[in-house]
């Protein structure tokens, strides 16, 4: 199906799980199962899409992995061929076995959050993907949709697991919220970018938004994706009706909004919760013969963390230096010592100090450097947003760190040997990446910059051969020290020129190195910044600590109209004072962050409350630890907690309300705070002091869901602010939650649901409790919620994020009214 991809519009089936509860699905019943034990009735509705006019049908496997499914009666194994059979057989008996219709192996979430945020490693969730992957092929599913995903580190792990495991074509759709936001706050810019450096043949957006709703975010996506757009919107918003869960969208009205779809850019289409046939036989009707725009390849190079992009344009872009050994003997020493809070302190401090791109280099003869390097790159991933320079000539450590890095990292480095191409392209094109070519080859680095032009020819023709586009590699020309090369500076900088004239590619130098040797070196530094960026360097490696570094960055920014009306620059230097001489390392300007600490200083300090509330906001867990155990010789542990560490979590909590800091570092910060409360609650023990409680709080996933991502991040944060939760878990009945409540005395529940076929029973545990436990109020929320049903299921609250169930939970526990 491959060379129809992106050259005439596909369509795709529709829901499945609303179809199912009205065959009599049953509350926490796996749907799953119903291939085996009612696999006449999963044929006939395949069969029904089919008739309707999918060209492509899933697989009834959304839950089916190894991690979420446990049923006795059957394997996986089963339970896999049995789905992709089904699909099959209907396909059959429509009359479509033609070669142009295809059964797809459908994968969903594991429900799980991965590391750092929550307990399932990257290689669990990639193994459970790697089973259903392979049985969906052996079973001879013609293409795998993976979809539902939330997190970008999740949905790595499934493409890679699909395409290492099977040669068929892998699509991968996402659940973006109306700012087009992830759950862990990806972006499209970067998921796109990533999604497309691990090779999917499809990529787009299902789920969570209506058709409508789904337009901005589909125009965003196609300005950046390369390969076909899939758009799989639901059927609208779900309502209650007659106790079953309904969507508000016709199937006239869904195939109208699909057709503007199309228009905008859409080359696979279908529907998610809440369509049927009819909708997707309306879609197919009115789109049929519709012609697409045909994806063009786009020539952004963009790299990306799990929350944030950086696009190497025309404006320059900083990498920070710091995390690297090199002449730096206290770095040397926190990497033997096994120091990572050091090492975390840096990339925190380069990125208040304006870097945008952190380089990460762990080399030393006498370490683990593959095992220090995936550790470094995980810890740096938890608790700061931007991408990471992954900066190693070791193999091993390199593949490691593109494997697990949550994102399209960059990497440092190839260079025009073959034996280094034939090292570095192959895990370029496996995992995506930018990567820097160092323009030296077996002959050394070329005096003259038309050598070094020539050299950068043969990394880009070479990489061609492995399918990496010239957007994908950055040409480092090789900065030479002028104490040493006279000439140097005036080669790099007609190199510089040159290769980006030639080639259109971006370019990147490490800067300091031209004044090695020389006394003063910021002063040659800074003005050899300036001109090499006047010269077309896209990214300079530089140490963003540097004062005089800073300023020639942000003076070149105002004086080339990058930095609008000078507010950067006015930002940075309008309370500026001239000092004595810059030291290296000191900030750039004496402003304070946005989260409370001086840039550069605030962790510094030994003691006091700014470092303990710095450690927290930053999260930093280990440091949190030992300066509450430092604070508590002095002040009162209740003090501690009221006064430094509910303070730090309210900035956090208001920063991720904005949008300015993410779930991963939400969920880094609670640690934190968690680990300076388990100090602190150690030494009230030892003293005879209780600390009060806000109050008792049900959580749980409703009966038939078992998904517990977003209730698990909702009790991290209750219980950082001092609440007592009694968390009853996934697929919790009714009767439980309300036995429970009534036995406790709760005065507040909080039920969550991912899945369309289980809200039903969130709305009948709300009709218990309301009439068992009438003063016990209710807060909800989940992928497929809204404020509008909601309000029909008889919820008190809607927790859009899991700071506005915190909030709430304040409201209702610290007023001791019932909200209205």
């Amino acid at each position: 199906m491959r060379e129809r991809l992106g050259k005439e519009l596909l369509f795709l089936d529709g829901g499945m799980g609303t179809l199912l509860q009205e065959r009599g699905l049953k509350p926490g019943e796996l749907p799953e199962t119903w291939n085996l034990k009612r696999k006449e009735e999963i044929i006939e509705i395949h069969r029904q899409y089919y008739e309707a006019g999918s060209d492509i049908v899933l697989s009834n496997t959304f839950g089916a992995n190894a991690l979420k499914f446990h049923d006795e009666d059957c394997s996986l194994r089963e339970i896999i061929f049995a789905a992709v059979d089904n699909v099959k057989t209907a396909r059959a008996l429509a009359g479509k076995d033609d070669g142009r219709h295809y059964a797809a192996l459908d994968i969903g979430p594991t429900g799980k959050l991965l590391e750092p945020m929550g307990d399932l490693s990257f290689d669990e969730a990639y193994e459970a993907f790697a089973q259903a992957a392979r049985y969906g092929a052996e079973a001879g599913a013609d293409l795998i949709h993976i979809e539902t995903m939330s997190d970008t580190y999740e949905v790595k792990a499934a493409v890679l697991a699909a395409k290492e495991q099977t040669g068929i074509p892998v699509f991968a759709t996402l659940i973006f919220d109306e700012r087009g936001k992830l759950l862990t706050g990806g972006d499209v810019t970067g998921t796109v970018a990533m999604l497309e450096g691990l090779g999917v043949d499809a990529l787009g957006i299902n789920c969570g938004l209506g058709p409508e709703q789904m337009l901005p975010i589909l125009k965003e996506i196609c300005r950046h994706a390369s390969v076909p757009v899939i758009v799989k919107p639901n059927a609208g918003l779900p309502k209650q009706r007659d106790g079953k869960t309904c969507y508000d969208v016709t199937p006239e009205i869904f195939a109208g909004w699909m057709k503007q779809l199309v228009e905008t850019g859409a080359c696979i289409i279908g529907g998610c919760c809440g369509t049927t046939p009819a909708h997707i036989r309306a879609m197919t009707k009115a789109c049929r013969g519709m012609q697409i725009q045909v994806p063009t390849e786009k020539t952004e190079t963009i790299v990306s963390s799990y929350g944030q992009a950086v696009v190497l344009g025309d404006c320059p872009v900083i990498i920070g230096e710091r995390i690297n050994p090199t002449g730096k003997k206290r770095f040397k020493q926190a990497l033997k010592e096994h120091d990572i809070d050091y090492i975390l302190k840096e990339g925190i401090r380069q990125q208040e100090q304006g870097a945008h791109i952190l380089d990460v280099n762990v080399g030393l003869p006498d370490i683990d450097e593959p095992a220090m390097m995936e550790e470094v790159v995980k810890e740096l991933q938890g608790i700061t947003s931007l991408p990471l320079q992954i900066d190693t000539v070791d193999q091993r450590a390199m593949e490691r760190a593109m494997r697990i890095y949550n994102g399209k990292p960059m990497v440092n480095s190839v260079s025009g040997k073959q034996e280094s191409m034939d090292m570095v392209f192959p895990l370029v094109k496996k995992y995506g990446g930018v990567v820097i070519g160092l323009a030296l080859d077996e002959n050394g680095i070329p005096k003259t910059a038309e050598g070094r032009v020539e050299v950068a020819g043969k990394i880009i023709r070479e990489a061609a051969k492995y399918g990496i586009r010239p957007k994908d590699i950055v040409i480092d020309v090789l900065t030479m020290t002028i104490s040493s090369e006279p000439e140097g500076a005036i080669t790099v900088l007609q190199a510089l020129e040159m290769v980006r004239k030639k080639y259109h590619v971006r370019t990147v130098l490490g800067v300091s190195n031209i004044s090695f040797g020389l006394p003063y070196r910021p002063a040659v530094n800074s003005v050899f910044y300036a001109l090499a960026m006047q010269k077309g360097l896209t990214a300079g490696i530089i140490n963003p600590g540097s004062e005089e570094m800073m300023k020639a960055y942000r003076s070149y920014l105002a004086l080339m109209n990058f930095d609008k009306n000078c507010e950067a620059y006015i930002a940075a230097y309008a309370d500026y004072k001239p000092a004595g001489p810059a030291r290296t390392g000191s900030p750039a300007s004496g402003k304070t962050d946005s989260a409370g600490g001086a840039s550069g200083t605030g962790n510094d300090r030994k003691t006091g409350e700014m470092d303990l509330r710095y450690t927290i906001e930053r999260g930093l867990k280990e440091e949190a630890g030992r300066l509450a155990k430092a604070l508590a010789e002095t002040e009162e542990p209740l003090s501690i907690i009221n006064q430094h560490l509910i303070p730090a979590l309210d900035t956090v909590g208001k920063r991720f309300e904005q949008g300015t800091l993410f779930l991963p570092q939400l969920l880094m910060s609670a640690d934190a705070a968690k680990e300076a409360f388990a100090v602190l609650k150690d030494t009230m023990e030892q003293s005879g002091i209780v600390q009060e409680k806000n109050g008792k709080i049900i959580l749980a996933t409703v009966k038939g869901d078992i998904h517990d991502i977003g209730k698990n991040i909702v009790k991290v944060l209750l219980e950082n602010y001092g609440f007592d939760v009694i968390d009853l878990g996934k697929d919790v009945d009714p009767e439980r939650i309300v036995e429970t409540a009534v036995k406790e005395d709760i005065r507040l529940v909080g039920l969550s649901a991912l899945m369309t076929t289980t809200v039903v029973n969130m709305e009948e545990t709300i009709r218990l409790l309301r009439k068992e436990k009438p003063d016990c109020q209710v807060m909800v929320g989940g992928a497929v919620l809204n404020q509008e049903y909601a309000d029909m299921i008889g919820a008190d609250f809607y927790g859009k994020d899991a700071m506005q169930s915190v909030h709430f939970a304040q409201k209702v526990l610290h007023s001791g009214e019932k909200e209205s």
